[in-house]
């Protein structure tokens, strides 16, 4: 069984390659997937045939999982990540795969591939042909044996490994811990709050107190407490709450194609008008 939010959080399960169960969503519009993929409401419908999308077109949940990709989005987790690694902001970036769990990664294109599709993994099973994939090249699957998903552990695994290295996190516990693996190894975590739509006011509040860069998602206590020194995009906004989240933000501005405008402002910028609705 393979368990995945998406679309403002419709928790969708995936056996045999085949959706059978999804939740309501906590949302009824998002900018990003109204500009990609043209859904103009959000449903439990919508969000089932989303998932059969990325199964027929990127192998997701199935041994045909397409790990090399170009970029999904300008300013996305895994796009940043990928850069940092490309420039050597950080060395590597754990993180995780669909029919893997938490992987460890030094590779740009790996993390930009196992990344790119994936919304809010909650659980999957193991796939033989991703994890074969995966160490084909380079990266170290946590938990071959059950594909478990544990970012504590596998930031554990990445301080023997690395000095410098990013874990995407989607609580502020986990951000918590991490910050106490810092002391005891003398490792510099880059930690990169992901899926925060629904996070209550304490844990955004204690996330923000905690993390380098955070995505906005549809998050109204995010967008109401955060403080950025930098911020990209302003639908679904990527924050840069520490001098590493903005430089490392900074420097994926690079390699976008499309005109930048930089300037100085107060911040948070959200346009009322580009938010999902409702904000939750």
């Amino acid at each position: 069984m393979h368990i995945m939010e998406l679309l403002g959080r419709c928790r969708v399960k995936i056996k045999d390659e085949q959706v059978v169960e999804t939740t309501e969503p906590l949302i009824e519009w998002c900018p990003l997937f109204d500009k990609v993929r043209g859904i103009k409401r959000i449903t439990s419908e919508a969000a089932a045939r989303n998932a059969e999308f990325r199964m027929r077109e990127h192998g997701m949940f199935t041994p045909r999982r397409k790990l090399e990709m170009k970029t999904f989005v300008s300013f996305g987790a895994s796009e940043t990540m990928m850069t940092g690694i490309a420039r050597g902001l950080i060395e590597a970036a754990v993180t995780v795969c669909d029919g893997a769990g938490t992987v460890i990664s030094d590779s740009p294109s790996l993390v930009q591939g196992m990344g790119g599709w994936i919304s809010g993994l909650l659980e999957t099973e193991p796939i033989p042909e991703v994890i074969e994939y995966i160490e084909r090249k380079g990266g170290i699957v946590l938990s071959p044996k059950d594909a478990r998903i544990d970012q504590l552990e596998g930031a554990r695994i990445a301080s023997q490994r690395y000095r410098r290295f990013a874990v995407t996190v989607t609580d502020a516990e986990t951000a918590f811990k991490l910050r106490e693996l810092e002391q005891e190894t003398g490792c510099r975590i880059l930690i990169v709050g992901v899926h925060l739509t629904g996070i209550s006011r304490d844990d955004a509040e204690r996330l923000l107190s905690t993390a380098d860069i955070v995505t906005g998602c549809a998050s109204k206590h995010i967008r109401e407490l955060v403080r950025p020194l930098v911020q990209v995009g302003t639908a679904v906004p990527l924050f840069g709450l520490t001098r590493w989240g903005k430089e490392l933000l900074v420097e994926r501005a690079k390699d976008v194609e499309q005109p930048l405008l930089i300037n100085t402002m107060p911040l948070p910028v959200l346009p009322e008008q580009k938010q999902p609705r409702p904000l939750v």
